[in-house]
């Protein structure tokens, strides 16, 4: 497979356009890196002005960008539910802080997550924001509505964060799950109109497992271009490792890159519950039990979509590629 792969040089790339991203090609990480492997032109992707959570997904299996960022737990559902995608890189643990349920700042029936008995609730079905607030409603006795069964939340699937934020600040919903650090939910924040009314518990299945961040690209693109997932994983090492060492430099990229304030795009830099600059997980079984842990753990509190399609234990380990990994022929931590 390494010889095909060198015989097979890719001229473009198309990545996705994130905080990080702009970083590594302004600073050169990217132009150095792929160079080296005869990839001469990055095209950074914007996700455009729909931010419909979930298109990354789409957009890499139609081949529109090569390599997309998602959390472990919607990867693994976009798995289950067909995409022929492997995992080649997963982060440490997640935080409490990473997607907490808010509401709006001047909601005073809202203040706990026991408030939300009989309210609605709005977030993006495959995603952090309802793998999270799920944990976190289910152990306090409150399940969200599922499309088999009535719960004690209503539960509504918004797949657009500008509209989910919009829902909360406009009392369609009383409350939603956001990481702070995405561009919809920043301003919000910042300004003062949203307030934490819970939080993932820190020994729980979300901190410890479903919050993980991953890259995943198409099986067939990583079998026939291993060098460039090699590449594209040193040159974020290396943009990770400059922007937490130059924090104000990165934030004027940033800011410029993806479009929004200083303010804005130090927060996205700086927040404890960043996920862009985060650590990886060098060892492959540890993200595979991670999956297998979460996987278990929502199946049996009633995950409607994972109770139809879950992943055996066989496709689980195929899904994390090991090459990328600890002991891996391409992995950046050998």
């Amino acid at each position: 497979m390494a010889g095909h792969a060198r015989a097979d040089t890719l001229p473009s790339i198309n990545l996705q356009l994130t905080p990080w991203t702009v970083v590594a090609q302004e600073r050169g990480f990217f132009k150095e890196e792929f160079s080296k492997i005869g990839t001469s032109k990055v095209t950074l992707i914007a996700g455009g002005a729909a931010d419909l959570l979930g298109a990354e997904a789409a957009a890499v299996g139609g081949g529109a960008i090569a390599i997309a960022q998602r959390m472990i737990y919607p990867a693994t559902v976009h798995r289950a539910n067909g995409l022929d995608g492997v995992i080649i890189w997963a982060s440490e643990p997640s935080n409490r802080y990473r997607a907490p349920i808010l509401a709006r700042a001047d909601n005073d029936s809202v203040k706990s997550v026991q408030d939300l008995d009989g309210k609605k609730f709005g977030s993006s079905r495959i995603s952090c924001y309802w793998s999270s607030p799920f944990e976190v409603t289910t152990n306090a006795g409150l399940p969200f509505d599922s499309r088999q069964t009535k719960g004690r939340i209503r539960y509504e699937s918004i797949d657009n964060s500008a509209v989910a934020i919009s829902a909360v600040l406009s009392g369609a919903t009383d409350a939603t799950t956001a990481h702070l650090a995405a561009g919809a939910f920043t301003g919000a924040w910042l300004s003062g109109r949203l307030k934490v009314v819970g939080h993932s518990p820190d020994d729980g299945v979300y901190v410890n497992h479903a919050g993980r961040v991953t890259y995943f690209a198409r099986r067939d693109f990583v079998n026939k271009y291993p060098e460039v997932v090699k590449a594209f994983l040193i040159a974020r090492e290396r943009t990770r490792e400059w922007a937490l060492d130059h924090v104000e430099e990165a934030t004027e990229i940033v800011a410029r890159g993806t479009r929004v304030p200083v303010e804005v795009a130090r927060f996205q830099i700086t927040h404890v519950g960043e996920w862009e600059f985060m650590a990886g997980e060098p060892r492959a079984d540890r993200a595979r039990q991670s999956i297998k842990t979460f996987q278990q753990w929502y199946v049996d509190n009633g995950d409607d979509i994972l109770n139809e399609r879950r992943l055996t234990d066989e496709q689980v380990d195929s899904f994390i590629d090991g090459r990328f990994f600890v002991g891996g022929e391409y992995s950046i931590y050998n």
